[in-house]
C-alpha cells in the first residue's frame, strides 16, 4: 500500500502500516543524531517542548549555516538508525514518537516499544541529501549551543 501522512501522526495512522509499505512524509519533524540522545537520556536534560510535539523524529544531523535571515540548510543526510539503540524504547515512550525515519533499522527493546505506544521506524529509499534539500524548510533550531562541537 502507499500513504500520504502529515507530521504529527496519531497512533491509528501508524498502526495501519505493514512492511512494505511505501510511506511520503510531510508536516513537521525534528532531528538528531546521537549526541542529543546522550543530552537527553545520559545527562539528565530535557527534550524542548516544541520538538516533542512533532512526535516524528529523522535520524539525521544536518549540516546548516546561520544567517542573517535565519538558518540555510546546507546537507541532509540520513544516518544508521541502530547507532541510536541504547535510548531508543525511551525515546518512543518518553518524546511520544509516532515515527523515526533512518537507514538501517532499531534493536529488540525499541521494537518492543514501538509495538506498545504506537511507532514505525521507516527507511527512505533515497537518501541522497539533494533530493530533499528543497523539499526542507527549516523553523527553528533548539539546544545549537549545548550541543555545538566545535571543529578546530
Amino acid at each position: 500500500m502507499e500513504y500520504h501522512l502529515k507530521a504529527p501522526l496519531s497512533e491509528e495512522d501508524v498502526r495501519k502500516l505493514n512492511i512494505g509499505d511505501t510511506v511520503y512524509l510531510s508536516g513537521e519533524v525534528f532531528t538528531g543524531r546521537s549526541r542529543i540522545h546522550r543530552y537527553i537520556f545520559d545527562e539528565d536534560h530535557v527534550l524542548p517542548q516544541e520538538a516533542a510535539r512533532r512526535g516524528a523524529m529523522v535520524h539525521v544531523g544536518p549540516i546548516m549555516v546561520k544567517t542573517e535571515t535565519g538558518w540555510e540548510l546546507v546537507s541532509f543526510m540520513p544516518t544508521s538508525s541502530l547507532r541510536f539503540e541504547k535510548w531508543g524504547a525511551d525515546s518512543v515512550e518518553k518524546w511520544g514518537l509516532r515515527i523515526i525515519v533512518g537507514k538501517t533499522t532499531m534493536g529488540q527493546a525499541t521494537l518492543d516499544a514501538m509495538e506498545k505506544y504506537g511507532c514505525v521506524h521507516v527507511s527512505p529509499q533515497c537518501v541522497s541529501p539533494n533530493l530533499w534539500h528543497d523539499s526542507i524548510t527549516i523553523q527553528g533550531v533548539e539546544l545549537f549551543e549545548e550541543l555545538f562541537v566545535e571543529l578546530l
